[in-house]
């Protein structure tokens, strides 16, 4: 994101909007193999200068990722997003290599080496072989909330539909040349990190607070950077961060889950001004909910962690819409979300594109160009 304040404002019937703003990281491959290469640095070097702000170096030197200012208009995201990625992918061909919305690398080849920065190689230091694959891009999305009190509220009213939009952010089905059975390998890779969880329930935000003074202490995390709760709140910007996600594959995909995460946010802080609490899911409940997320993606089933229970993925998808329908339609995302959850249906997430290609032509090659396909739009 830009450093521009992400604030509520107030519609015309006197319930307040939120901006949004998104962060997508993508994979740089080699255009005839697929396989993610180092060219970080020569894509950045073709980057227009007027675009350069909103760029920047990811973990790996195969990454690169954009970010949107935040605005209250789905136009105005999907604009940014899909300009940025248009300039993004035409630096990547100038610079000899190919952009790719994905999870991590599908094609088999050697693990690009880490930025060159002090904190990341402080990080090597530490964490050593924990760094996984050729690349693992998400997808953060931003929403602008009042302080940090009432972001810590809206932390605990999240926390248990986020594996909902982790199966419909799914987009990472082949990793090493072969189908790992799962429909977000990045999520399992990403794992490997101790400081990744579903967020915790906290009780204030001096709770949030004590919570990072004694991870960074316990050693798992160098700063509070490395806070990689599913849910958490900026260290930048006055703002709730969902990232749980893989990268979307289409600008309409991302601009689908920024509206569902926005309006998400959005009903949790009505709740929280109705006096309506927050329900405290069990952690490993959530835990075992993400993982079916990620290994089923939409395609198959997902928990209700109401009750425990297997249900189909798109039940519990269908259930959000419902929930968070008053807040779509404040913000005008109603229509819009309607209509994108109709592509969704019928084309499926991104992992079950990606294997339809697989399953038509048996070439994970025409599976990359397809991704590429649909990141430029």
């Amino acid at each position: 994101m830009t450093s521009q304040v992400a604030e509520a404002t107030t519609s015309p019937h006197g319930t307040d909007l939120l901006t949004v703003g998104v962060e997508e990281e993508f994979l740089l491959v080699d255009p005839n193999t697929g396989a993610a290469v180092p060219a970080v640095d020569l894509v950045m070097e073709q980057v227009p200068p007027e675009l350069r702000g909103q760029v920047q170096r990811e973990f790996q030197t195969s990454q690169i990722e954009i970010g949107s200012p935040p605005g209250l208009e789905l136009s105005s995201i999907r604009h940014s997003l899909g300009m940025l990625r248009a300039e993004l992918a035409d630096a990547a061909e100038r610079a000899g290599v190919r952009l790719l919305a994905i999870g991590t690398g599908p094609v088999e080849g050697p693990v690009p080496p880490v930025v060159d920065k002090p904190r990341f190689d402080r990080m090597i230091e530490r964490f050593r072989l924990l760094v996984p694959g050729p690349g693992n891009n998400g997808m953060h999305v931003h929403v602008g909330v009042p302080g940090p009190d009432p972001g810590v509220q809206v932390l605990n009213h999240v926390r248990p539909w986020l594996p909902v939009l982790h199966a419909a952010t799914a987009n990472s089905p082949f990793a090493g040349g072969t189908d790992t059975g799962y429909a977000s390998w990045r999520s399992v890779e990403w794992e490997r990190w101790p400081s990744v969880a579903p967020t915790p329930y906290l009780a204030s935000h001096e709770h949030y607070q004590r919570l990072i003074r004694q991870l960074i202490a316990s050693g798992v995390m160098l700063d509070e950077g490395m806070l990689y709760w599913y849910a958490r709140l900026s260290a930048k910007y006055p703002t709730v961060e969902i990232r749980i996600g893989d990268v979307c594959p289409s600008v309409d995909d991302a601009v689908l889950v920024a509206a569902l995460v926005r309006a998400l946010v959005a009903t949790a802080m009505a709740d929280i001004a109705e006096g309506r609490p927050a329900t405290n899911t069990e952690h490993h409940l959530l835990v075992a909910a993400h993982w079916r997320a990620a290994h089923d993606g939409l395609e198959g089933d997902g928990v209700d962690v109401a009750n425990g229970e297997l249900r189909p993925a798109w039940e519990l998808l269908d259930e959000l819409v419902d929930r968070v329908r008053p807040a779509l339609d404040c913000h005008g995302d109603l229509a819009e979300v309607t209509d994108l959850l109709g592509g969704l249906r019928r084309h499926g997430t991104g992992a079950a594109r990606q294997r339809a290609v697989y399953a038509r032509t048996g070439r994970l090659e025409d599976v990359v160009a397809d991704v590429a396909r649909q990141t430029r739009g």
